[in-house]
């Protein structure tokens, strides 16, 4: 019997779907009973946000089952390795999360994040009808090989949820690479390595470990060195994955750089009072790192995707070197560069709102180096840096990385070989740092080295970095709403349109106080709206904070507690 004969598209008995062809693809009666293993929750409902999902471990199972299909749908419609990396980041030990990395090492794309949650909260008898719809609308061709590549952190729940997208992707007959144990940096780059066909760097941890040691021992030798004292780093780990990693990868560059392992892992719990994002937002050193005045430490999150540094001045005073810092040290550092080589290149900076005013003006006024502004999550910032030769971005929570184009990295790699002296000195330069920087995404530990590289080779301390400007006093607060969408904002989420008169009321209490400015923007999972201010003084950014969530509290329709004074 030829296919033509056979009955037009849609279920058969069996259990598959069948094509326009009337073939079996997707062998559904095998995927309905493995779901069965992996059951949904009754009522639980998840979104696919920035951060892929993210919950208490315990209810996630039936997700990862998921995202392995999920992820097998994607190969086959973009024919390329899709990534897949269980993780709750800077989220406490008993959470956990999943997200998708598209094949540039890139965030899942927005309409496939649809996709990944309408398929998490199908329920068990739906399932079969989401996987053909999303099939359907996306076009996938069903007779394309899938490959995955899959990673987890650290937490104790991450190696069963690993098991379950494993499951996930081969009851749809897909391929897979499970890496284990890996920084969520390091799967984007496995992921991008692969879809290259190894031009970006060899799919291994030992690639990754070589092509960033490599690139940084070449650009640090020719660095001043006043002694041992500037090239020894104190990292804390946050009891994560980075740990681990460090640990394996430091011998590869130890000639140029000591680093010193704290909370890594061995005791203490993943994040708890410490990691990047304790230390960001209580504005003080973690716990379990041993500090002396003026030494340079750094932290990374759970899965080593974000850095701030800091350190202890000789009164004993906690200094905080955020996102913003290190984009400016990096941006400056590649503008002198840009101007040794004369080539005309053009460098952008990209900020969120929440970058410090004092900051951009640096940028802008003392630099002379374009900055623009995105809405908040790094998609939108990664998005806007491509619109140039080089683009930087950092947003203030030390996530962040450059990114350059493939016109520039060309440009760059012949001068390097045909210019004059300095040109080519400079060249050179540039050609390591594209090496050293994780393209895909900020990655803690390309971050760390490429700022201990310019701080070895401009012969900088922290504190002569950190004094580059003072950062304005900043203050975040949030106000209960009964419901976040009655806020709507617009320009990079810095001027708010709806309910009437809440903008009107911001403008006029920021008259009030000098260099100050105030935003609102509701949260994207809960109905909170969050307020940022900076002044010139910490008195008046206080005092800026309360009185514009009062406005949102009066405005936008506020519950519980009005705000009060003092927090």
């Amino acid at each position: 019997m030829s296919p033509d004969d056979l009955d037009p598209p849609g279920f058969c008995p069996q259990g598959f779907w069948l094509n326009e062809r009337g073939l079996p693809d997707m062998d559904l009666d095998a995927v309905t009973k493995q779901s069965v293993l992996h059951a949904k929750p009754d009522g639980l409902i998840l979104q696919y946000g920035t951060a892929g999902f993210r919950t208490k471990a315990e209810h996630l199972d039936h997700v990862m089952f998921r995202m392995g299909l999920l992820a097998v749908l994607r190969s086959k419609q973009t024919k390329s390795a899709i990534g897949v990396m269980v993780t709750a980041s800077h989220n406490p030990e008993e959470d956990n999360g999943v997200k998708l990395v598209d094949p540039l090492g890139e965030m899942l794309a927005a309409s496939w994040e649809e996709h990944a949650t309408c398929l998490a909260n199908a329920e068990e008898e739906h399932l079969p009808r989401v996987l053909v719809d999303i099939s359907e609308k996306a076009a996938v061709d069903l007779h394309q090989d899938a490959f995955v590549v899959i990673g987890r952190d650290t937490r104790p729940s991450s190696e069963k949820l690993s098991q379950s997208v494993i499951d996930g992707v081969t009851v749809l007959g897909g391929q897979f690479h499970d890496y284990g144990l890996l920084t969520t940096p390091q799967l984007h780059y496995m992921v991008f390595c692969r879809n290259s066909k190894g031009q970006y760097g060899k799919a291994t941890v030992e690639g990754y470990y070589q092509k960033l040691s490599s690139a940084f021992v070449e650009l640090t030798k020719q660095a001043f060195c006043s002694g041992d004292d500037r090239r020894t780093l104190r990292v804390d780990c946050a009891n994560g994955i980075g740990a681990l990693k460090l640990a394996e990868m430091r011998h590869y560059f130890s000639q140029g750089l000591s680093v010193q392992l704290f909370n890594d892992g061995t005791k203490g719990k993943l994040n708890h009072l410490c990691g990047a994002d304790f230390v960001k937002s209580h504005q003080k050193p973690p716990q379990g790192i041993e500090m002396r005045a003026n030494e340079r430490c750094c932290s990374f999150d759970g899965d080593a995707d974000r850095i701030v540094y800091y350190y202890h001045d000789a009164d004993g005073q906690f200094h905080l070197i955020d996102g913003d810092k290190i984009a400016t040290l990096i941006s400056s550092f590649l503008k002198e560069l840009l101007l040794e080589i004369g080539d005309g290149l053009s460098l952008g900076v990209v900020q969120t709102a929440y970058a410090n005013g004092s900051s951009t003006r640096y940028l802008e006024e003392v630099m002379k180096v374009p900055v623009y502004c995105t809405k908040t999550g790094v998609k939108h910032l990664h998005h806007k840096a491509q619109e140039f030769d080089i683009g930087v971005y950092f947003e203030a929570n030390g996530h962040g990385t450059v990114l350059f184009s493939k016109a520039a990295e060309t440009k760059i790699k012949q001068l390097a070989k045909e210019s004059e002296d300095e040109k080519r000195k400079a060249a050179k330069m540039l050609e390591s740092i594209i090496d050293l920087f994780n393209q895909t995404i900020g990655d803690a530990i390309s971050d760390m080295l490429v700022i201990e590289a310019i701080l070895a080779l401009k012969g900088l301390t922290v504190q002569q970095w950190d004094a580059l400007y003072t950062d304005l006093p900043n203050r975040q607060l949030k106000v209960k709403v009964a419901d976040r969408q009655v806020i709507s904002t617009t320009d990079a989420e810095r001027q708010v349109v709806k309910p009437p008169g809440l903008q009107e009321a911001i403008n006029d209490l920021v008259k009030k106080y000098r260099l100050s400015r105030a935003f609102v923007r509701p949260s994207g999972t809960e109905d909170i709206v969050r307020v940022y201010a900076e002044a010139d003084s910490q008195e008046n950014t206080d005092s800026l904070a309360y009185e514009v969530s009062l406005a949102v509290f009066q405005l936008a329709g506020g519950i519980g507690e009005r705000p009060q004074r003092g927090f």
